[in-house]
Order: structure tokens, then C-alpha cells, then sequence
């Protein structure tokens, strides 16, 4: 009896080091874990939200900004690690647009336009401003032979890039009461719509590309205290959109789902 319970004493002896071992290999699981997610692609992670905000329904996406506590010590996320991945994209782009900057200023240029035709990047993206006297007669919105040229140059140097365009129109704070245009209002709106349909006629623009918008004399680029200052508010932008501005902008459905017209015997 006495060398049976020794016995079952030596067999029990040692049972610890099986939770030892268990604890042991959670540990380094959970370790591998954390060294795993503190070299995280943020790229992917960014592509990841993005595509689960829209599936859900959200108009915003997920940004990544700042530095984080690394969660490996001694292993510190670099800030300007995190950015090149969000930012080769964007520098791209960035190249880009001061490309379009310098050709629309080289146009100018040469065809003595450096006062009326000026070109500038802003947060929303290129912004190319003529004035509407190198484009419509005084309170009109039919584009002079001159202005087609300009607008099928300025098409063709913009068609080379894959962002929305928004044509916007301008006037000044003079009131314009005609039958066919009863305020500013009408009257910028038909200029940025005559800028779209020579866009579409004579470089084949993309239509899905394109939109037209007018703001009257509520958009001022100097106070309209002036016959000088009126010239320059008076004017057409055409607005090279940053390819981040597609996520509000409106759609465009596969063709697949419009609906067919019904033919009538």
C-alpha cells in the first residue's frame, strides 16, 4: 500500500508544467498577434474600410491620421511610413494637376491671354478661370468663334486626365432682366451649360465627366466696386475635381440598368 500511494504521488508530481506550457504558448501567440498588427498595411486597412463604408451605406471614409503608440516596444510606427502608403497616390495626382497648371499657363501665353485666362490649385483641385469676355458678348451666352477655339483647347488638354469636371459660371452684381435671361441666375447657368455642349461637340468629352453649375454674382473673386473688378468676377471656371471628390459625387449605373424604352406598334 505504501509504495502504491507513493507511486500516484510521483505520477502527480510534475502536472503543472502542462498548464505552464498552455500559458506559455498563449503568451506567444498573443505576442506574435500584437507584432503582427503593429506592422499592419495600411494601405490595405484604408481599402478595407473604404469598401465597408459603402457596403454599410456611409458617405465618409475611414482616415488614419497622426501617430499611434506602437504596440511592440522598441518597434515604433513611423509616421512617414503610414503616409507613404496613403500619399503615392495622391502625389501622383498631385503631379498631375501642376502638369495641367503649367500647359493651360503656356496656352495663355501664347495666344495673349495671360490677363483673361488664369489658372490655379486649390483644395478641390485645378481651377482654370476665363473671363467671360474671351468667351460671350456682353449679356450673352453664345461663344464667340475665338471663345470655341479656346474652349476645344482647354478640352483637349483636360480630356487627358480621368477627373470630373465641373464647369461653373459667374457673373457680376450688374441685374440683367431679358426674356431670356430674367436674372444672373439664368445667365450663368446657360454660359457654364453653352461651355459643357462645346466641351461635348468639339472634343468628344466624356459626358459622365462633365456638370454645369452657375452662381450668379454670389461668388465673387474681388468686390464688384469696380468696372475692373467686375471683368474679373465675371467669368467661367473650369474646376479639374481631385480624384477624392468621386465618393460625392453622383454615380454613374452600368448601362444594364436603365431601363429600355418600350417600342409602340
Amino acid at each position: 500500500m505504501r509504495r502504491r500511494k507513493s507511486e500516484v504521488k510521483e505520477a502527480n508530481h510534475e502536472r503543472w508544467l502542462i498548464t505552464y506550457a498552455d500559458l506559455i504558448t498563449l503568451l506567444l501567440i498573443f505576442f506574435i498577434v500584437l507584432f503582427t498588427f503593429s506592422n499592419i498595411d495600411a494601405k490595405k486597412f484604408a481599402g478595407i474600410a473604404e469598401s465597408l463604408s459603402k457596403a454599410l451605406g456611409g458617405g465618409a471614409s475611414m482616415i488614419l491620421e497622426g501617430q499611434g503608440p506602437s504596440v511592440v516596444s522598441g518597434a515604433p510606427v513611423s509616421e512617414d511610413r503610414i503616409q507613404s502608403k496613403f500619399t503615392l497616390s495622391s502625389e501622383a495626382e498631385e503631379k498631375r494637376l501642376r502638369k495641367i497648371k503649367e500647359l493651360i499657363e503656356k496656352y495663355a501665353r501664347q495666344q495673349g491671354l495671360a490677363g483673361r485666362m488664369t489658372a490655379r490649385i486649390e483644395e478641390r483641385g485645378v481651377v482654370v478661370s476665363i473671363q467671360n469676355t474671351a468667351l460671350f458678348p456682353l449679356g450673352s451666352a453664345e461663344l464667340t468663334p475665338q471663345a470655341r477655339e479656346i474652349v476645344r483647347k482647354v478640352g483637349q488638354i483636360l480630356i487627358t486626365t480621368d477627373n470630373y469636371i465641373r464647369i461653373e459660371g459667374h457673373t457680376c452684381d450688374l441685374p440683367i432682366r431679358t426674356a431670356r435671361f430674367p436674372s444672373n441666375w439664368e445667365l450663368s447657368v446657360a454660359r457654364a451649360t453653352s461651355v459643357v455642349q462645346e466641351l461635348l461637340r468639339s472634343v468628344d468629352f466624356p459626358p459622365e465627366r462633365l456638370s454645369a453649375s452657375g452662381y450668379s454674382e454670389y461668388r465673387p473673386v474681388a468686390p464688384n466696386d469696380s468696372d475692373a473688378n467686375r471683368r474679373q468676377n465675371r467669368r467661367v471656371d473650369f474646376v479639374v475635381l481631385r480624384s477624392r471628390y468621386k465618393e460625392v459625387e453622383p454615380g454613374v449605373l452600368p448601362e444594364f440598368f436603365y431601363e429600355k424604352p418600350k417600342v409602340i406598334p
